[in-house]
């Protein structure tokens, strides 16, 4: 399995059997982003929650691809009623995908969709493929249940965001990777406003001083899994 970071919280997944996911496809409008959305492919969609930079290029992406949208029912039905293929879930729910597990938990954030249409609960999702647990969490701040996740479903890579002012800061971030105790940590959400800068390396250091593994990933590059 293979992860690609485009920046911001957007994110691609290429399975071992050659399914391609995307996560909060904010990519054309992101000043960070050096990928345009005619640029990636996509079978599967998933998303965290409504809001324009995370719903971003989605239905431009799957007008071309097809691509099937997973998302909280509130917002499945959203993009069923702009046209596109849904499969509807719920926080606390579970499917078995052909390319493998996903489950969504909980989010402290908000989800209104560009138009000012309701977007259902914000949410993370824990995307388990190809032997490894993936454990995005969307925009979100600290909150106590992700030592619960962790201890229910061990994870092998956490991105969490650290840009602060809308989600999580360094120090909640740090923290957050300790009550989740996954084998790695990577930052996201972070340097694409000036209001939500941060250093990133600041972030890896202080979670390598507390024993556990950090990842920074460049924007646009990819790694094995």
């Amino acid at each position: 399995m293979k992860l690609r970071y485009f920046s911001h919280s957007s994110f691609q997944i290429t399975t071992d059997a050659g399914h391609t996911l995307l996560i909060d496809p904010f990519l054309d409008d992101n000043p960070t982003c050096t990928v345009a959305s005619d640029d990636v492919a996509a079978d599967f969609i998933v998303l965290t929650h409504a809001h324009g930079d995370h719903v971003g290029d989605a239905f431009k992406i799957a007008e071309r691809t097809g691509a099937l949208f997973i998302c909280v029912n509130e917002l499945a039905n959203y993009c069923i009623d702009k046209g596109f293929k849904a499969h509807n879930m719920h926080i606390g729910g579970s499917y078995q995908f052909d390319f493998g597990r996903i489950k969504f938990t909980i989010a402290h954030h908000g989800s209104m969709t560009p138009d000012n249409t309701y977007g259902g609960e914000p949410a993370g999702v824990i995307l388990t493929i190809d032997g490894k647990s993936v454990y995005h969490t969307g925009d979100t701040g600290l909150f106590y249940d992700m030592k619960l996740i962790g201890e229910m479903t061990p994870i092998d890579y956490m991105l969490l965001p650290i840009g602060d002012n809308f989600t999580m800061g360094i120090t909640d971030a740090v923290k957050a990777v300790q009550l989740t105790n996954p084998q790695c940590a990577i930052p996201m959400h972070y340097n694409t406003f000036p209001v939500i800068e941060a250093d990133p390396e600041k972030f890896k250091q202080q979670v390598e001083a507390t024993g556990k593994k950090a990842i920074v990933m460049n924007f646009g590059q990819e790694i094995t899994l």
